[in-house]
């Protein structure tokens, strides 16, 4: 792909999240979100593969699906009340449907299987792009309507998201998705936070932004795309991999490390609200996924030795780590003390 083309693409990407994130206007929100879908597609087929071209399908129609469900839910607000005002979405009908339109966009159970498929047909680098920079235009809208969402549904919804993002996760090889299964079970906290608190919501994004991106760089980095490719890690980049054990706990949520704030701010707040069912279901829901954390770390340090093995390796080469590795794989893993700060 050219120069010219790619920055077309990247800033055709980045000013349609940003016109999504800036509009009041529904109609407006809708063009954002069409843009954004047009401008990933070529992305992720870029590859010239059978599986980029079948993940940029699925993508394509599951994206344009919701969109058309915004807009017609949009119309119908706007035929019964007489404005197109994104936070004066009151009619009970439309709320719901964009809220359903908007969980499909973001891959959240019942409506996730779409997800681990597009991001197992794309680049790793693309993969990244689809879990952190492709939430936020529709996250921008849920904060939007916060007001008038339907809570059970999306408490429903967050719960379910994360039993199936650790259970479905455990049986995968793959790392993409493993890290799909992730995002589908982070996502689900981020729909029950947006319940509590608008603050707690935008720290548990703001985490799971960086702990996710910690978490490929290294990935992208050492060409791991199978758990067995993560036992030959050590061998290319000792300290690397130190780290990727570090940011995998974290992404887990054990409690010293950057990944246990959201979720000890979450049920902080569900206690609060006499919700203890739904914390204590939510908590085990979590385990699974720690499991599959702990495989990967397993798998990651432990199956060999930290010296030079004279069995199968890949070649070596040199680790070529981008600057801002160091910051984002710090940050994803000791930022528990700054809690007290990022909330107020």
């Amino acid at each position: 792909m050219s120069p010219l083309i790619w920055s077309l693409l990247i800033s055709s990407l980045s000013t349609s999240t940003i016109i999504t994130m800036s509009s009041h206007h529904w109609l407006v929100a809708w063009l954002g979100l069409e843009l954004n879908t047009l401008s990933i597609l070529p992305i992720i087929i870029m590859r010239h593969h059978p599986r980029a071209a079948e993940a940029a399908t699925k993508y394509f129609l599951i994206q344009t699906m919701a969109a058309a469900l915004i807009l017609f839910a949009s119309t119908l607000n706007a035929w019964q009340t007489g404005h197109w005002s994104i936070i004066n979405t009151t009619l009970p009908i439309a709320t719901t449907t964009i809220t359903v339109a908007v969980m499909l966009k973001l891959g959240l159970a019942p409506t996730h299987a779409w997800y681990p498929e597009v991001l197992q047909g794309s680049t790793l680098t693309t993969a990244l792009v689809l879990s952190t920079w492709q939430k936020l235009a529709p996250l921008t809208l849920l904060f939007l309507m916060n007001n008038n969402l339907p809570n059970n549904m999306t408490l429903i919804m967050g719960a379910l998201s994360i039993i199936v993002g650790g259970w479905a996760g455990l049986n995968q090889t793959q790392t993409r998705k493993i890290m799909a299964f992730s995002s589908i079970a982070h996502m689900g906290w981020l729909s029950i936070a947006l319940n509590t608190s608008l603050n707690v919501t935008t720290t548990t994004f703001i985490l799971y932004t960086i702990m996710t991106t910690a978490m490929f760089m290294p990935i992208i980095i050492l060409a791991t795309k199978t758990l067995t490719d993560l036992g030959l890690a050590w061998s290319q980049a000792p300290g690397l991999t130190t780290m990727m054990l570090a940011t995998l706990m974290s992404l887990g949520g054990l409690p010293p490390l950057s990944g246990f704030m959201p979720k000890w701010l979450i049920l902080t707040s569900l206690c609060h609200t006499k919700l203890l069912v739904l914390s204590v279901i939510i908590t085990a829901a979590t385990l699974p996924s720690l499991l599959f954390y702990m495989r990967m770390a397993y798998l990651t340090t432990l199956t060999t030795p930290p010296n030079t093995t004279p069995t199968q390796h890949k070649w070596r080469r040199n680790i070529l780590s981008p600057q801002l590795l160091t910051p984002i794989m710090t940050t994803a893993t000791l930022l528990l003390p700054l809690t007290p700060m990022m909330i107020t």
